[in-house]
């Protein structure tokens, strides 16, 4: 395998969602910031994380406003919802029992 793993189908969601727990991000933010926090492992590509996004806008999960990044360009800028907050909660719930299923199959 190389450096950066594919994400499991069904946890970029969790993924972003947990990301935007503190404060609003831009996409590349949202990116940056889930690979910081897996210690480098974790690598969101563009053609996943957008529409990841507009799904999870369109569910009431996130919302966005357009503003001013660092380097002082027009980027949209997406905020948790309190719906997303919920779906965060529940996912991570189902993350933990997933994780540990899989970790118990291993074990044997």
């Amino acid at each position: 395998m190389g450096k950066s793993q594919n994400l499991l189908q069904g946890t970029l969601d969790l993924l972003i969602l947990h990301a935007l727990q503190c404060e609003a991000l831009h996409g590349y933010a949202i990116a940056q910031r889930i690979h910081l926090l897996s210690d480098q492992v974790l690598t969101v590509e563009e053609g996943s994380l957008y529409p990841a996004l507009y799904r999870l806008e369109l569910d009431g999960c996130i919302c966005s406003t357009w503003g001013l990044s660092d380097n002082n360009r027009k980027a949209k800028y997406y905020k948790i919802t309190a719906r997303g907050k919920r779906a965060l909660a529940a996912e991570e719930e189902n993350w933990t029992r997933l994780s540990a299923a899989v970790q118990q199959v291993l074990a044997r």
